[in-house]
């Protein structure tokens, strides 16, 4: 009998990401680049990786979503997604954060940096000597601070965040949907928590004019 199988997306950048695990062993992986049209790709991409692993969704014991920090609506689309799924498939979902992906896996000071619009980045930081809290920050204007011996840089903004610093660039571990679906595996359940969107700004749109919804949860 094969392990669990574990699976993992992101739409919360340009692309459409999705990868499929087993145990330790990514069965199945695809990355769109795409900067709109998730809503529409999603499923269609995750039916076509679940077959061509040779699975159905009834295989899933957990899914791992990206919850940004990253694109508004991407965001939206990938932990709705999630949520749907794991409730008509009554099996858990995990949120994975962007930054903590892209660190996955990875050694010695780390400084996750993931682009953002306007010359700005989302930036957190693993195992620094000061400790680097979730954060949106200006690329120029990164605190000298922040430098350190050995500092690696990883993420789609990495190189700017290198050349501020004074620090080498090193790739993810993993591509962002199967980083998102390890840390998925390993992470421990906690009853009733649901993906929730991660959100440093607000959305970068103009307000409706019309009352807002009423959610019922």
């Amino acid at each position: 009998m094969r392990e669990p199988l574990i699976l993992g997306f992101d739409t919360s950048a340009a692309h459409c990401a999705a990868a499929l695990l087993c145990g330790k062993q990514c069965l199945a992986a695809r990355q769109e680049e795409m900067t709109r049209g998730q809503a529409e790709r999603l499923m269609p991409l995750l039916e076509d990786l679940l077959s061509e692993a040779g699975a159905n969704w009834r295989d899933l014991a957990r899914i791992g979503v990206g919850i940004g920090p990253g694109n508004f609506t991407g965001v939206r689309i990938g932990v709705s997604a999630a949520r749907g799924l794991a409730l008509s498939l009554k099996i858990p979902a995990i949120g994975v954060s962007s930054l903590e992906a892209a660190a996955h896996a990875s050694q010695g000071p780390v400084l996750a940096a993931i682009a953002a619009p306007r010359a700005r980045g989302y930036f957190e930081g693993y195992r620094l000597a000061r400790p680097v809290e979730l954060q949106l920050c200006e690329i120029a204007e990164l605190p000298v601070d922040w430098a350190e011996p050995g500092l690696t840089c990883i993420g789609s903004a990495a190189e700017d965040a290198a050349a501020a610093l004074g620090a080498t660039v090193s790739p993810a571990a993993f591509p962002p949907a199967e980083g998102i679906a390890r840390i998925a595996a390993l992470r421990e359940l906690i009853p009733g928590l649901r993906p929730a969107p991660l959100y440093l700004q607000p959305a970068d749109a103009a307000p409706p004019s019309d009352p807002p919804p009423v959610i019922l949860d």
